[in-house]
């Protein structure tokens, strides 16, 4: 359902664009790593995927289980509660590992949080946390990296900012671009995994910033 009223509601806030790399795949089983920009960027990835018949279910953070319809939608949908910095933090990656292992597919944003920019410009995504090497490693699933741009455009900044570009994003439509990039395998140790996975991902968001003609991003 979450996928479905992504694809539902994402056109009315900006037009979206979707491109793949050739030997992008999104088999049963995989982990979803993207960029994480703004409040809006999982509803655009999810719109996206779905437009590539894939239906993820989202690790998020556990507070969007407690707003009203989102919660139930969520629960329902069997996406993942991650509760940062509580000993039940844990039982995310036992759940994620869980869902892996019935061939669902697993979006997880690996930096753990959004940046703390008030401007709408892309930038390159930050440190990447531990749960996404730690759930590649455990697994052995493959990671496929995902950059999505445009995100920034619909909220971005402080709260009122924020309510105030959705507010005005069903006039202005921004452009929205998801990129997909080719699965990678995790190896190594931690650092060395880690680093492939954020130049993965980072990769693929360049990919994404180049169609909406961000040089700023590029130049990055």
């Amino acid at each position: 359902m979450l996928s479905t009223l992504a694809d539902v509601l994402v056109p009315a806030f900006g037009r979206l664009s979707v491109t793949t790399d050739a030997a992008a795949v999104l088999a049963p089983g995989s982990i979803v790593a993207a960029n994480h920009t703004s409040l809006a960027d999982p509803a655009v990835v999810l719109a996206a995927l779905r437009r590539l018949g894939a239906e993820p279910v989202v690790m998020a953070a556990a507070g969007l289980w407690r707003v009203p319809l989102l919660g139930r939608v969520l629960a329902g949908g069997g996406h993942i509660p991650v509760f940062r910095g509580d000993r039940r933090a844990a039982d995310a990656l036992e759940t994620a590992a869980r869902a892996l292992e019935r061939g669902r597919l697993v979006l997880i944003y690996a930096e753990g949080g959004l940046p703390r920019r008030k401007d709408a410009a892309e930038a390159a995504p930050g440190t990447f946390r531990s749960g996404l090497v730690r759930l590649a490693g455990r697994t052995g699933a493959p990671v496929v990296p995902v950059g999505q741009a445009g995100a920034r455009r619909i909220t971005s900044g402080g709260f009122a900012k924020q309510l105030a570009g959705l507010a005005t994003a069903p006039v202005r439509r921004p452009d929205l671009h998801v990129h997909v990039g080719a699965p990678v395998r995790l190896a190594g140790d931690h650092e060395v995994r880690t680093e492939r996975a954020r130049t993965a991902v980072t990769g693929a968001w360049r990919t994404a910033a180049a169609h909406l003609g961000e040089s700023a991003a590029l130049a990055a």
